[in-house]
């Protein structure tokens, strides 16, 4: 299981690189790594074994940010409703957007990364609503329309894929602008 030293940090080049396409069937390597990057979220989620190992709550686990340029990534978003069963989960491999809103949604509180010790204040403007498609770890293509929160997880951990880091997102000169109509999701 991955533990917070295991996590890559901000200033590591691996963060900032351009990750290769993942290769089917999986390598015995890739398959860890997808699930590794999985535990970690459920752990990390579990209140408890969260204070025993030390973690840092995480929705997303990139590849990059283990290290590995691979484009893969693990999304864990949890439950809002009483059925119990989370918004999306997934490794998503070779993610691609194929469509997105042109409305913008943010996070009132601003995004975090479990590559970046510290707070970030701003709004992440993203687009509120995308239409995903990507590749499981069996290699089938799922194609998923995603919106609010979902969408702007996987749109954080599709840019670790492409060397980006949410506070590129932030406008500099006013943290707390978005683009006119954005949604605000608490």
């Amino acid at each position: 299981m991955y533990l917070m030293k295991d996590i890559t940090r901000d200033g590591n080049p691996v963060l900032r690189k351009r990750a290769a396409k993942v290769e089917f069937p999986l390598s015995e390597e890739d398959q860890t790594l997808a699930k590794k990057m999985m535990e970690y979220l459920e752990v990390s989620q579990d209140p408890d074994l969260c204070k025993k190992y030390g973690l840092r709550a995480g929705v997303g686990l990139a590849a990059p940010q283990v290290g590995q340029s691979k484009q893969m990534a693990a999304v864990l978003v949890p439950p809002t409703e009483e059925n119990g069963k989370p918004e999306f989960k997934d490794v998503i491999i070779n993610p691609v957007i194929v469509s997105e809103s042109v409305q913008y949604g943010a996070l009132t509180e601003g995004e975090g990364c479990l590559s970046v010790d510290k707070d970030i204040p701003g709004y992440v403007p993203r687009h509120d609503r995308i239409t995903l498609r990507y590749q499981d770890v069996n290699g089938e293509t799922h194609t998923v329309r995603l919106k609010h929160y979902p969408a702007i997880v996987c749109q954080h951990e599709i840019d670790h894929l492409h060397g980006v880091l949410f506070y590129d997102h932030i406008n500099k000169q006013h943290p707390f602008d978005a683009p006119e109509d954005t949604v605000m999701i608490s």
